[in-house]
């Protein structure tokens, strides 16, 4: 595993995924997940994803509208899907994240859902970084900052 300028996701990703049928119904889904104990699947239409499903989902959606637990993933799932490749750095896995507000992105090579990155994980990578790194991911959050207001965007 290399520092934390040339760390892509492949080394910190989970390779572990669940993915689901649009079609299964939202309690098959959640028995899934906690049987897998995980906080996520994958939507997948025609072998495509097409969207993810969090516990957030869960937890929100489904008792925001009252649905019944035979309704389709398909209607809870959060889309478009947001995805990354593997061989694409940590930091601009954090900055999508950042920028779309979730916690949870895909990892998806030639069209096929290789693992997934968490928000979790990139917590767990920063407590075992370098000061130097630490530095690095604080310049490059406050150019990211300040470059909104320059007027030269």
């Amino acid at each position: 595993m290399g520092n934390g300028k040339t760390m892509t996701i492949a080394d910190v990703m989970s390779k572990s995924v669940i993915s689901v049928d649009a079609s299964i119904t939202v309690n098959e889904t959640a028995k899934m997940m906690e049987d897998a104990k995980v906080g996520a699947v994958i939507v997948m239409e025609n072998n495509t994803p097409v969207g993810i499903v969090t516990d957030k989902d869960f937890a929100i959606k489904i008792v925001a509208h009252a649905y019944p637990i035979t309704t389709p993933v398909k209607q809870i799932m959060s889309s478009p899907l947001f995805s990354i490749n593997s061989d694409e750095s940590i930091r601009t896995a954090a900055d999508l994240m950042h920028d779309r507000g979730i916690r949870k992105l895909p990892v998806i090579d030639d069209e096929k859902v290789v693992g997934i990155i968490t928000a979790t994980d990139i917590v767990n990578l920063l407590a075992v970084c370098v000061e130097d790194d630490v530095r690095d991911m604080y310049f490059h959050s406050v150019v990211k900052i300040f470059s909104n207001y320059s007027p030269y965007n």
